[in-house]
């Protein structure tokens, strides 16, 4: 299938999982709402929201070029081990693993998208991990990776936070863990991925909801 979603990386992407389609996987019980696939088979560099049911697995597979992981809710497992609502993990170039969850869980994943040289396994729990104090009153930070250009952190806004107008070398992935997040373009609730391109500009805040963001910067392709 060569279908492609979402490959122009000079477009700023919005979509709010809440209303998006869920689509089936090979596995029963292992369904996906796409983001954005370079195609539309089993081995794509994709970016998805992936729902196992309780008591639901996954074959056993190769990781080309890593997968990276971020539980949204419940529980999910792979032989190696559990990993609760929080859970960050990048397991890098030719890993394998066979994942499943016996309570069911829902994760963000971003498959073969790590830089080649990129060979760290990475298990970070947000839920106890330190946040440092960000560049404006009401801004907390924690980092969970940072390769070269690529860094990937959780970003934790009080109500009524304003960032200051900055751009965006490499681009900027977020998605909205809880609250509701803000630029000069619009409002985007719990759930909604965005993707802004190389040098895109925006100034976000927050209102009374306050905002929890898992942030991705510097990772995108640079077209010119």
């Amino acid at each position: 299938m060569k279908d492609s979603l979402n490959q122009d990386f000079n477009a700023h992407v919005v979509i709010n999982t809440s209303s998006e389609k869920w689509h089936n996987s090979p596995s029963t019980g292992v369904d996906r709402i796409y983001l954005e696939r370079d195609n539309m088979g089993e081995f794509s560099v994709a970016s998805s929201i992936v729902k196992f049911s309780p008591n639901s697995s996954f074959d056993e597979h190769v990781h080309d070029s890593g997968e990276e992981i971020y539980v949204l809710d419940g529980t999910f497992s792979d032989q190696y081990g559990d990993y609760k609502k929080g859970s960050y993990l990048r397991n890098p170039d030719k890993s394998v693993h066979k994942p499943f969850s016996k309570e069911g869980c829902v994760i963000f994943v971003k498959l073969r998208q790590f830089q080649s040289d990129d060979t760290s396994r990475v298990i970070k729990d947000t839920k106890t991990s330190p946040w440092f104090q960000g560049l404006v009153p009401g801004l907390s930070v924690m980092p969970l990776h940072e390769f070269q250009t690529e860094h990937a952190a959780m970003v934790k806004w009080e109500p009524n936070t304003v960032f200051n107008a900055h751009k965006h070398w490499g681009g900027e992935e977020i998605l909205v863990i809880e609250g509701v997040f803000y630029d000069e373009n619009g409002s985007y609730p719990k759930g909604t991925w965005i993707r802004s391109p190389h040098l895109s500009q925006h100034k976000p805040f927050t209102k009374e909801e306050g905002a929890l963001i898992f942030v991705k910067t510097g990772h995108l392709s640079i077209q010119e």
